[in-house]
């Protein structure tokens, strides 16, 4: 038995008009700094405002949020009384306000205590609405949370499925300006989503169909959209819907060993998850190739019109197409082209494997690694050089 999980999504033009109609009385608005600064909190509170909702704001949100701050957005919380917790600004603040919710409705638990299992009981004092004012992290759709606890420097993954968002608003208008760097790094992130939501070792039937028009949206139109920016609406609308389409596909089918990897590195280097995550898919599709469990790039290398008259064939591939994507759009295609030092890579590789095995993510990879396996793959990463074991 499986179950499919997704929020009300309101997409489109003008789908931020929808808050005008809900039901409540006051809203706790999650966010950061710089989602204030943009002046689409007080769009949010207009809305709001026109639905006779009282909203107060929490934006110390930061990237990367860490566990610390989710307690304090909960105090503030708690503080407040709201019947709405409201998510706006990309994956961090949309999971930061998944954690203070769930940290509202139950003071008993600590962020990390928080599992996909049993009951939590959520919805008895409030509800969530999740905006994303980036198009890649598709966590309005998703359950599971990335925190980042700072004392032991690594990422840790939360969650429960009670706590996907009830609502959300995928509205165009709070990407038109996306700058061209976060276009490139949360649209690689997209990709990475539906490549391994497909490929995972709990792709459904319900998930492959998203997967694959995923992976079509983000190879017709993010290089649009990092090229043309808010000249090229089309583009930008087209990649808003390909995150949200993705992360309903990986919410319920989850990310393998690229989001390990992707998370471990974001908590000991200053690279952006979705960079992180998109450097390292075209590694971990070569490693797994070369394993013994049977793999499923052929479905998306066809559906793409890659070569792919068997599975090695269809993973170059579509390792291939994912690296000049990556080139089209000034992505590296390496830990040192990212920017990290071959010392600081050597003094902290054996930190980044360990929290690469002990992600949740790594659980539903095909082939799942072992310690030396993940160090070689870090090391070609690194280099920038085909896996070949």
């Amino acid at each position: 038995m499986w179950f499919f999980r997704s929020p009300e999504i309101v997409f489109g033009e003008d789908a931020l008009d929808y808050l005008a109609e809900i039901e409540g009385h006051k809203a706790f608005i999650v966010t950061d700094k710089n989602v204030v600064a943009l002046g689409f909190v007080e769009k949010v509170g207009k809305k709001l405002s026109q639905a006779g909702i009282e909203t107060a704001v929490f934006d110390g949100v930061e990237p990367n949020p860490s566990m610390q701050t989710v307690l304090r957005g909960a105090e503030a919380a708690r503080a407040y009384g709201p019947d709405w917790i409201v998510a706006l600004g990309g994956g961090s603040s949309i999971d930061a306000a998944k954690s203070i919710w769930i940290l509202y409705e139950r003071p008993d638990l600590m962020p990390d205590q928080v599992a996909p299992l049993g009951t939590l009981g959520l919805r008895q004092k409030a509800r969530l609405i999740a905006i994303p004012t980036t198009s890649g992290t598709g966590a309005e759709t998703t359950w599971p949370i990335v925190l980042t606890d700072t004392a032991e420097r690594r990422k840790i993954s939360v969650g429960h499925p009670e706590n996907v968002p009830d609502i959300a608003i995928v509205d165009p208008a709070f990407v038109n300006q996306l700058p061209a760097q976060i276009t490139a790094d949360t649209g690689m992130d997209a990709l990475t989503h539906a490549v391994e939501g497909y490929t995972s070792q709990w792709h459904n039937d319900f998930t492959d169909g998203l997967c694959l028009k995923t992976t079509q949206l983000v190879f017709d139109y993010l290089p649009r959209a990092y090229a043309k920016g808010n000249d090229d609406p089309q583009a930008r609308e087209k990649m808003h819907n390909a995150a949200t389409i993705a992360g309903l596909s990986f919410g319920n089918s989850m990310a393998a060993m690229a989001h390990g990897l992707g998370h471990a590195l974001g908590a000991l280097f200053p690279l952006p998850h979705g960079r992180a995550v998109g450097l390292f898919l075209p590694y971990t599709i070569e490693f797994t190739i070369r394993g013994d469990m049977p793999t499923r790039y052929a479905g998306l290398a066809r559906f793409l019109g890659l070569p792919a008259a068997d599975e090695p064939e269809a993973a170059a591939s579509l390792v291939q197409a994912i690296r000049d994507l990556a080139r089209r759009i000034d992505q590296p295609t390496s830990l040192q082209e990212a920017g990290i030092s071959p010392q600081d890579f050597e003094a902290q590789l054996s930190k980044l494997v360990d929290n690469a095995l002990n992600d949740s993510a790594m659980v539903v990879s095909l082939r799942f690694p072992d310690e030396d396996e993940t160090k070689k793959v870090c090391r070609y990463a690194f280099e920038g050089k085909s896996v070949d074991f």
